[in-house]
């Protein structure tokens, strides 16, 4: 951990007092149903303002003018083929994105959908790559009061009035929900995340004497590869009754049979009450989604207990024409409190009409003592058990292989939510209080680091239930079609003597797909593994707006949060880049930037994705440039490899993966050309900043690359390959001096080596490689006064000359101060690499620059004074806090950070004795070897490291 008081870092940022009176925390304080000291916090009435979106300047435009032509018309192409293309800066969502955001619901991979702090469920992820982010309105919780005497009666919908997507008038006439009492101000009601849990907190709101909190409760368990997968969460809420009169108090659920958007209009959706053990009982919606998508079934239930009685109605209409109408739902509540108990028996609905709404609600009524409390559990669960990609491809969710592939399997979930919710917390509460109660650190930093971990749940992802990739994933169709049409032949590598194997997929109009002579690896054999106790396989997105799974040049930056809280399914994703980099896929593809056309996957390449509508099949969904010529993905694929291998000491993943790790090593000598054994840029974008052109030897790659060829030897030395290890060594030997004599200028490393006028830049992320090296426990590429001053320099210009450090990191500074307007990518101050740049401050020993480099991200995105980005963290924002790419996936470089103050036992217990020096050189010349890639010595039986402190499945 980090030593000492950090800096002069606010204590207790976010206070609970200065948000909630503390008699009312005094009397949540049990069950967890107070909000903890240490959360993110909003107050129900804030404005939820729109966000500003950034926009290119002139001159930026005109130099995109034939690209921008080009992407419009692949846009075009894909829409055609009933296909979103992977980035479409054309299209805007009905919704305006604004700073309504909260903590999402569920867990990993089965899809999401996001609560906004005001009470709104939006985002709505269920369809791979679909992402519709309008609040459904009608979804909400309600509360319905009455005490003995008859003379105090409040009723109201929990969420403030008239907000987003209600509309701005209520109709006297109107049988939908704006009929409903939208009479909460939200003034004394205030919103407190700590993900994967929330709380809202109404202290005497609609009833001043009667208090109320709502903790909403989702299963991300880290470590825990079963519940974390379950799509489900719980709403428990916890009422307080200071009054003096007896009161009796109902709490009202509401849902649409929607999966968002207008999807609810679409027909045939069917409700159902039902009963389960145990006293939950509630409602199962079934929602038959369009374009042949797989069907999803929701579940809102509540539980049962001595004081609490439920009652259910499994169907209303929002317009006039239905037998029920939302109105009608609300004034039988005001009445009773309470729905009859022969709706239980009512069976399934009639189908829904095109254009209709069918809606459903649970309600939980108690009575709760003067001076007494009472506890009110509901649960929101949804199975989609099947995920179909746009291209035919469909699997199982992770979750079915525990509950099945049944639509009655909702009603499984919400049991178990509502029986298990309790362990979950704990488990939370034990992962969450070290660094919670850590005094060296930063109140700011600690739910910060919980709350960017919100990507893992909303970020699009899919969790499916697979040991292994092959032809037996597809459906039976599919499959069918697939063996019937593969065509297996094995290709002689004219270049290196290795040989291959492919499946060709040949024209089939009935599989649709665009390129039908493209060639996938299928020799599904070549890693072992125990399937019994395999974790599946988990895609996350680049970012909603940028719909490419597993994008592998951000990953580097967010993969510490994986490795750090879910590390087999960490492993599981570089195993899946490892085939792909055996791979080759000879399909051709257009590249949009220049409009050249190239191979879609070459063999030895890392790709930049595992695709967008076929992936693991159709890799590299990116086509603005041709990433096979990119500099920085294979040594990022090492060196994440490297890491992996050396903080979870499992000897068997180090064996599986190095055939592609000397694959990718050797894949790279091409690029040095001037034989200095340094990788040289080609003077395009050729790296993950994809608009910021690079000229010769850039200090972002070649830093990488110097990186790569130390972990590439030590992995070597590890597994007994000393031919490779010591090509390695060599290549450093000669590379880094030639790296320190063309970029270091005395006090950091220049942007690159060639004569641009930004060539001489400081760019915030130079020392990348050095990052990773520090993280993974080998040697520092640099002597220390290096390091410390090229991060120096960094902090004092990219971080403290814009807007006194509450911005982030700059990507690009001039050395007179100014920031680097080369490009759009030149003046962005980029989230996840601000925090990567503070990781790699705390690993050089300076802990204050890093801490005050980051807050600059918290200061902007997520504090009240900000722009209103917390749980949308985007990729980048400009210097007048524009953003680029909303919910992104490299803020989750954020635990890269805690990942540097706490580095696993085994990296920290590795041997003292520098490993370059344990490889000693025999006389030898030259480049890479291209003998049969492989292990040379390796032991006999796989075995873990005993240093390891993950359990790995070896």
């Amino acid at each position: 951990m980090v030593s000492g008081n950090i800096f002069h870092c606010r204590k207790n940022s976010w206070p609970p007092g200065e948000y909630i009176s503390k008699s009312t925390l005094q009397l949540f304080d049990y069950d967890s149903s107070a909000p903890p000291e240490q959360a993110w916090r909003r107050r129900l009435n804030s404005h939820a303002n729109l966000l500003k979106e950034f926009r290119v300047t002139f001159m930026e435009a005109i130099k995109m003018v034939r690209l921008g032509i080009r992407i419009w018309s692949y846009v075009r192409e894909e829409a055609s083929h009933g296909r979103k293309a992977p980035i479409d800066p054309f299209t805007r969502e009905s919704c305006k994105p604004s700073a309504s955001q909260g903590v999402p619901l569920g867990g990993m991979g089965s899809g999401s959908i996001s609560r906004g702090f005001r009470g709104e469920f939006r985002q709505w992820q269920i369809i791979p790559s679909l992402c519709e982010s309008s609040p459904v309105m009608a979804n909400q919780f309600s509360i319905f009061i009455s005490r003995e005497g008859g003379n105090k009666n409040f009723s109201s919908v929990l969420a403030p009035g008239q907000h987003e997507g209600l509309g701005s008038s209520k109709k006297p006439d109107d049988q939908g929900i704006s009929s409903w009492g939208w009479n909460l101000s939200g003034q004394h009601s205030t919103y407190h995340a700590l993900f994967p849990r929330a709380w809202t907190v109404y202290d005497g709101e609609p009833d001043p004497e009667l208090k109320i909190s709502c903790r909403q409760i989702s299963p991300f368990l880290p470590h825990n590869y079963r519940e974390s997968s379950l799509p489900a969460a719980v709403f428990v809420y916890t009422l307080v009754n200071t009054g003096k009169e007896r009161a009796k108090v109902s709490l009202l659920f509401t849902w649409a049979n929607s999966i968002g958007g207008s999807s609810h209009l679409s027909g045939n959706h069917v409700n159902e009450p039902f009963r389960a053990e145990d006293g939950v009982s509630g409602v199962l919606l079934y929602h038959k989604t369009a374009k042949g998508n797989p069907p999803v079934t929701f579940s809102i239930a509540a539980c049962e207990t001595q004081n609490v009685s439920v009652s259910v109605l499994p169907s209303f209409g929002l317009s006039e024409g239905s037998s029920i109408t939302a109105k009608d739902m609300w004034s039988k509540m005001v009445k009773d409190g309470q729905f009859d108990q022969e709706n239980f028996n009512s069976g399934p609905s009639m189908s829904s009409s095109l254009g209709e709404t069918l809606c459903a609600a649970v309600a939980a009524t108690a009575w709760v003592e003067p001076h007494g409390k009472c506890t009110v559990a509901f649960s929101l669960a949804w199975s989609s058990p099947k995920v179909k990609f746009v291209k035919g491809c469909t699997f199982n969710r992770r979750y079915t292989k525990f509950y099945g592939t049944s639509e009655k399997a909702a009603v499984d979930l919400a049991h178990d939510a509502l029986t298990n919710y309790s362990r979950w917390e704990e488990e939370i509460e034990k992962w969450q209080n070290p660094i919670l109660k850590d005094e060296t650190l930063p109140e700011w930093y600690k739910f910060t680091l919980f709350n960017e971990l919100y990507f893992l749940v909303a970020g699009g992802t899919i969790w499916i239930d697979s040991p292994l990739l092959s032809s037996s994933m597809r459906n039976g169709q599919d499959r069918a079609r697939e063996l019937e049409n593969a065509v297996v032949k094995e290709t002689e590598d004219k270049i290196n003597g290795r040989k291959r194997t492919f499946v060709e997929r040949t024209a089939d109009s009935t599989y649709e797909t665009n390129a039908t002579t493209g060639h996938n690896c299928v020799d599904e054999n070549i890693y072992g593994h125990d399937n019994d106790d395999d974790v599946g396989r988990f895609l996350y997105l680049e970012g909603v707006e940028y719909i490419m799974w597993c994008t592998y040049d951000v990953h580097f930056y967010a993969s510490f949060a994986l490795l750090e809280l879910f590390p087999r399914i960490e492993l599981n994703i570089q195993r899946d880049f490892a085939r792909a980099v055996l791979c080759e896929d000879g399909r051709k593809v257009r590249f949009l930037a220049e409009g050249n056309w190239g191979i879609r996957k070459v063999y030895g390449a890392v790709p930049h994705d595992l695709g967008t509508h076929d992936p693991w099949y159709e890799m590299n969904a990116y086509n603005i440039h041709d990433t096979s010529k990119w500099k920085d993905l294979n040594p990022k694929f090492v060196l994440q490899v490297y890491r992996d291998f050396a903080a979870t000491g499992d000897l068997q993943f180090g064996i599986d993966v190095w055939p592609a790790v000397r694959a990718a090593m050797e894949y790279m000598d091409q690029f040095d050309r001037d034989g200095d054994g340094l990788i040289e840029n080609d003077g395009f974008p050729d790296q993950t900043y994809d608009t910021w052109t690079v000229h010769g030897v850039s200090t972002y790659c070649g830093c990488l690359w110097l990186a790569a060829l130390q972990a590439a030897a030590a992995m070597a030395l590890e597994l007994g390959d000393r031919d490779f290890a010591e090509t390695c060594k060599r290549k450093f030997l000669k590379a880094k001096p030639a790296f320190e004599e063309k970029l270091w200028n005395g006090s950091y490393f220049n942007y690159d080596s060639g004569s641009s006028g930004n060539s001489k830049s400081i760019q915030a992320d130079q020392l990348a490689g050095q990052w990773y090296t520090a993280s993974s426990g080998l040697p520092s590429l640099f002597e220390d006064s290096k390091i410390k001053s090229a991060l120096r320099k960094v902090y004092d210009f990219n971080v403290m000359k814009v807007k006194g450090g509450r911005m982030g990191a700059v990507n690009g500074m001039h050395p007179n101060g100014k920031v680097d307007e080369t490009c759009m990518q030149s003046r962005e101050v980029w989230t996840g690499v601000t925090y990567g740049v503070a990781a790699t401050m705390i690993l050089a020993g300076m802990e204050e620059e890093a801490f005050t480099t980051a807050e600059g991200i918290f200061l902007a995105g997520w504090s009240e004074d900000g722009y209103g980005y917390w749980f949308q963290t985007p990729e980048a924002w400009t210097m007048d806090g524009h953003y680029r790419s909303l919910m992104y996936m490299r803020p989750l470089a954020i635990w890269g950070m805690q990942y540097a103050m706490n580095r696993p036992k085994a990296i920290l217990e590795a041997p003292k004795i520098n490993i370059m020096d344990r490889i000693h050189l025999s006389p030898l010349i030259g480049g890479f070897s291209h003998n049969e890639t492989g292990v040379r010595k390796i032991a006999t039986k796989a075995r873990c490291f005993s240093n390891s402190v993950f359990h790995c499945a070896c």
